[in-house]
C-alpha cells in the first residue's frame, strides 16, 4: 500500500501541531453550545482558531501507537457518526486521506437518530462503523443485537469501564464542579456532590435542559435511587441555583463572576480558558459519586459491516497516538489511552474517581430523569 507522503506529513503537522478549537471564537457564536448533548455542540464555528491557552504550548509529541504502526486501511468503509463534523471532521478526513485505495464515507447526524436509522435499515444498512457521542447510544444499538464483538487486543487498550465486548470508548468527558477563584478557594470545594445541595458557601449554576446535565442526574438516580435524587434536586433548587442554556454559558458565567460555581463537563472550562487564559476559573472534582461520572464517545462495528476487519482497524486509528492527541488538543476531551495526557491543569484519567459500579450505557435512560426533574419543579 502506497501512502500519499506529502499529504500525510502536512496533515500530521496539523493534527499534532495547530489543530485546536479556540473558545475566543466559540464564545462569540450565538447558540453554538446549545441543544441536546447528542448534537455535541457542533452547530458551526471556526475550527482553525487558536494555539493559545491552557497547556498546549510546548506540549511533547504524544505517546501511544502512531498510525504508521497500525494495519493499513484498504477498501470501502461507511461510518455513521454521531460526533459532529465540526469537531472530528479533520481527524476522519486525515485518516481517509492517509491511504491510497481506501474510500471513507462519513455520514453525520444525531447519535440517537443514527441508532434508529440503523435499526430501520436492518441488515441492509450501509453503516460499517457507528461512532457515537456517548456510551448510551452504543449500548442501545448493542442491546438490539446490531453490533459485532471487538477483538480483545483492541479492548485492552482502554480501562475496563470504558468498553464492553462490542463497543469501545475513544475519548472521555468528566463531570466537574468549576469555580471562580476570586470568590472561592480549592478548600471551599467538596469531593462529595451532596455538599453542594446543603450548606455550600457559594452561588451555583447549571444547564438542566442540557443532555450532559440530565445524564449526571440520571447517574445519581441509578446509583442512589429516586428518593435521594429528589432530595438533592430540591436542595440545589432551595439554594437558588441559576439556570443557563448550556454548560459553556455556565462556565462563562463563573469566569465573569455572575455565579461562584456550577456543574459542567470538564472541557467547557478549558474552552473558556482557551479564549481567556487568565480567567478566574478552575476545576474541581467529586469522588465516586454521580458528580464524578466519566462518559465516553466511542465506536462499534455493526453486524452488517461488509469488511469487519477493516472496520476494526479504522477504530484502531481512533485510538492511535495522533487521534488521542487530537481529542486532547481540539475537543479538550480526555484521551482514553494512558500515554496521552489531557490539556490543561487536570488530573490524568487514571487519577479520576468515577463511580465504578455505574454502567455507562444506562445513562441513555433519560425519560424517568426528566419526569423527576419536572416533578420537582425544574424547567427542562
Amino acid at each position: 500500500m502506497t501512502r500519499d507522503t506529502l499529504g500525510r506529513r502536512g496533515r500530521r503537522r496539523f493534527l499534532i501541531g495547530t489543530a485546536a478549537v479556540g473558545a475566543a471564537g466559540l464564545s462569540g457564536c450565538t447558540g453554538l453550545f446549545g441543544g441536546n448533548e447528542d448534537d455535541e455542540d457542533e452547530n458551526g464555528g471556526d475550527p482553525s482558531i487558536g494555539q493559545i491557552g491552557s497547556g498546549r504550548e510546548g506540549r511533547d509529541a504524544p505517546g501511544g501507537t502512531p498510525m504508521e504502526e497500525l494495519p493499513a486501511l484498504e477498501g470501502e468503509l461507511t461510518v455513521y457518526s454521531g460526533r459532529g463534523e465540526f469537531l472530528v471532521g479533520d481527524l476522519v478526513g486525515y485518516i481517509g486521506d492517509l491511504y491510497d485505495g481506501f474510500s471513507l464515507d462519513v455520514r453525520y447526524g444525531n447519535s440517537t437518530d443514527l441508532v434508529n436509522q440503523i435499526l430501520t435499515e436492518g441488515g441492509g444498512t450501509p453503516a460499517d462503523v457507528f461512532y457515537s457521542v456517548n456510551a448510551g447510544s452504543l449500548g442501545a444499538l448493542a442491546s438490539e443485537g446490531r453490533t459485532r464483538s471487538l477483538p480483545d487486543d483492541l479492548l485492552e487498550t482502554v480501562r475496563e469501564e470504558f468498553h464492553a465486548q462490542d463497543w469501545i470508548g475513544t475519548s472521555g468527558r468528566a463531570r466537574t464542579v468549576p469555580y471562580n477563584t476570586e470568590a472561592l478557594s480549592a478548600g471551599d470545594m467538596s469531593d462529595s456532590i451532596d455538599d453542594y445541595a446543603s450548606g455550600f458557601a457559594g452561588s451555583l449554576g447549571w444547564a438542566p435542559s442540557y443532555g450532559s446535565c440530565q445524564a449526571f442526574v440520571t447517574a445519581m438516580r441509578i446509583l442512589r435511587g429516586e428518593a435521594a435524587t429528589r432530595e438533592w434536586l430540591q436542595g440545589v433548587l432551595d439554594a437558588g441555583i441559576a439556570d443557563y442554556p448550556d454548560e459553556f454559558a455556565v462556565c462563562q458565567a463563573i469566569a465573569d463572576g455572575e455565579i461562584d460555581a456550577g456543574f459542567t463537563n470538564h472541557y467547557y472550562i478549558q474552552r473558556v480558558l482557551d479564549g481567556s487564559p487568565e480567567a478566574p476559573i478552575e476545576t474541581s472534582f467529586t469522588e465516586g459519586d454521580a458528580g464524578a461520572i466519566l462518559n465516553v464517545a466511542g465506536a462499534t462495528v455493526t453486524d452488517a459491516a461488509a469488511d469487519p476487519d477493516l472496520a476494526v482497524n479504522f477504530i484502531r486509528h481512533l485510538l492511535s497516538a495522533e487521534a488521542q492527541d487530537y481529542f486532547a488538543r481540539t475537543t479538550f476531551e480526555y484521551p482514553v489511552i494512558p500515554d496521552v495526557e489531557p490539556i490543561g491543569d487536570l488530573p490524568t484519567i487514571d487519577e479520576l474517581s468515577p463511580p465504578s459500579e455505574l454502567d455507562l450505557t444506562q445513562l441513555s435512560d433519560l425519560e424517568p430523569t426528566i419526569n423527576l426533574m419536572r416533578d420537582v419543579g425544574i424547567d427542562v
